[in-house]
C-alpha cells in the first residue's frame, strides 16, 4: 500500500508562478494609478522588503493586516512614491494578484491527473481576496477537495494549530498519510515538521537549506512527486 493518500499543497511559488503575478500586478497598478514606470530594481526592491515582512507573520511577530499595508508604506518610502495611501494600493493589488496565471511545471495537469487517486487540498498564507480570485482563475478551486486559507482559519503556516485545523476538518486519521508539498522552509516544511507529517521541499532553483526546517524530500519539479506518491 502506498505510504501517502493526501497531499496539502502550497499555492504561491509552488503550484502558481507567484513572482510572475507579483510583477504583473504591480506594474499594472503602477500604470493605472500614473507612477511611472516600475523598474526592475524597484521590484527587487518591494519583494525584499515583501518577503521580510512574511517571514515575521510566519514568527508571530505582526498580524497580516499590518504586513498588508506596512510592507507597501516601506516601499512608497524607499521610492519616494506619493499618491495612493499604501491601504488603498494594498486592496487593489489583492485584486490584481489574481489576474495573472502562470502555472508551475504543468500543475494544473499534474493536480488533474492526480484526482481520484488522492486526496488534495490547497493551504496557503495567502490572503482571502487574492487566493480565491486566484483559484478560481486557475481552475484549482475545482480541483481540489478543499481550501485552507489561513485567514479564515487564523493562523499562519507553520503554526501547528493552522495544520490541527486542516485534520480536524479532512480527519484527524489522514495525518499519518498525508504530505505537504511547497517551496518555502519556513511555512511550509517547518509547518510540516510542527504538525508531525511528511513534507516535501520544492526547490527548483537548488537553494541551500540555511534553515532548521528538516524536508522528507526534496524536488526541482512538481512532477517529480509521482515517484514518491506513488512509492517508486
Amino acid at each position: 500500500m502506498a505510504r501517502f493518500d493526501t497531499i496539502l499543497w502550497d499555492v504561491d511559488g509552488t503550484l502558481l508562478d507567484f513572482a510572475a503575478a507579483e510583477e504583473a500586478a504591480i506594474r499594472s497598478l503602477f500604470a493605472d494609478y500614473g507612477l511611472g514606470v516600475c523598474t526592475d530594481a524597484m521590484l527587487a526592491k518591494y519583494s525584499e522588503i515583501n518577503r521580510n515582512y512574511w517571514r515575521a507573520l510566519e514568527r508571530g511577530e505582526l498580524t497580516k493586516a499590518e504586513i498588508l499595508t506596512r510592507r507597501f508604506e516601506d516601499f512608497f518610502a524607499a521610492e519616494g512614491i506619493s499618491g495612493p495611501s499604501p491601504a488603498e494600493f494594498n486592496a487593489a493589488y489583492q485584486t490584481r494578484l489574481g489576474d495573472t496565471i502562470v502555472y508551475r511545471d504543468g500543475s494544473d495537469g499534474l493536480v488533474a491527473s492526480l484526482r481520484g487517486e488522492f486526496r488534495q487540498y490547497a493551504v496557503s498564507n495567502g490572503t482571502v481576496a487574492a487566493q480565491t480570485r486566484k483559484l478560481a482563475r486557475s481552475g484549482f478551486d475545482k480541483l481540489m477537495d478543499g481550501i485552507f486559507l489561513s485567514e479564515q482559519i487564523g493562523y499562519e503556516k507553520p503554526a501547528a494549530e493552522f495544520f490541527d485545523a486542516v485534520f480536524r476538518e479532512i480527519g484527524e486519521e489522514k495525518r499519518g498519510s498525508s504530505i505537504i508539498v511547497g517551496d518555502s522552509l519556513t511555512s511550509d516544511i517547518e509547518g510540516g515538521n510542527r504538525a508531525g507529517i511528511a513534507s516535501c521541499w520544492y526547490n527548483p532553483g537548488g537553494a541551500q537549506n540555511a534553515t532548521g526546517a528538516k524536508p522528507d524530500y526534496e524536488i526541482r519539479d512538481l512532477r517529480e512527486i509521482l515517484e514518491i506518491l506513488r512509492g517508486k
